[in-house]
């Protein structure tokens, strides 16, 4: 069998930096397990597969471990293949997927357009465990369905931490969010998930979903655009606006190489 593949930077203009996904548009579906394998020796964040279904596609993410019910770099990799490869008519994608109706546009000067359902977080006390996991106690922390958020005082402080994975594998959520006010953007992140396979994200599409509702909150910045930078070691830029139940995410997209996988 011969299957297609794509490896995109997402949330940046140039290669090697951004997050990496690959892309891999099917016909029809595979079995679960192979998607899985193929996951695990893409050796990426996230592998996305795609079939047409109605007017869009129904799409599928992977970690090098497990299938994840959202994911937004490999959904904005996804959205430049169909656009740009699949469909070059199309000015929009819709997305049917377990994280529900997905729609990516082309907007914002030239960027990908996302919108994504909000993912509220609430106050919760600070455990020993994720304190000891961040290695710095955090100002204020806040839980959604899927992650933590850890509120730092500055830049600085994110760019600078270095988490015990093991410690933080043992948390009860998918993954661990940590951010402050910016002084290069509006806001600043880092996302830890080892319980999935990916110790950091280098971009972190999903994440915004939790932090575009807190910041616009706290930065009284309503519907406006907000500017985020991504502290990992590739980095990575993202804009975001806070509209009620949804937020648009937007980035850019490169692409890095195309092939063919055999199984």
């Amino acid at each position: 069998m011969k299957i297609s593949v794509f490896q995109l930077d997402s949330f940046s203009s140039r290669v090697f930096s951004g997050n990496p996904a690959a892309v891999c548009p099917l016909e029809e579906w595979i079995d679960d397990d192979l998607q899985q394998r193929i996951a695990t020796e893409n050796a990426v964040s996230e592998t996305a597969f795609l079939v047409p279904e109605g007017d869009g596609y129904r799409l599928r993410w992977f970690t090098p471990e497990v299938e994840v019910d959202l994911c937004g770099h490999a959904t904005l990799a996804a959205a430049w293949v169909v656009l740009n490869e699949l469909d070059q008519n199309k000015k929009q994608v819709t997305f049917e997927t377990r994280g529900g109706r997905l729609t990516v546009r082309t907007g914002w000067g030239g960027k990908l357009v996302m919108d994504f359902p909000v993912r509220e977080a609430v106050p919760r006390n600070a455990s020993r465990a994720l304190v000891e996991g961040l290695g710095h106690e955090p100002v204020e922390v806040l839980a959604s369905e899927r992650d933590y958020l850890a509120i730092f005082d500055s830049e600085d402080s994110i760019e600078r931490m270095r988490p015990d994975m093991a410690r933080l594998r043992a948390l009860d959520r998918l993954g661990i969010i940590v951010s402050a006010p910016g002084d290069t953007a509006d806001f600043v992140s880092r996302f830890f998930a080892p319980s999935v396979g990916v110790p950091e994200d280098p971009a972190t599409g999903s994440a915004h979903c939790t932090l575009a509702p807190y910041w616009a909150g706290r930065l009284a910045k309503g519907d406006t655009i907000m500017e985020a930078r991504q502290l990992s070691k590739r980095g990575g830029r993202l804009l975001c606006r806070h509209l009620g139940t949804r937020v648009a995410i937007a980035g850019d997209v490169t692409p890095y190489l195309r092939g063919e996988i055999s199984v």
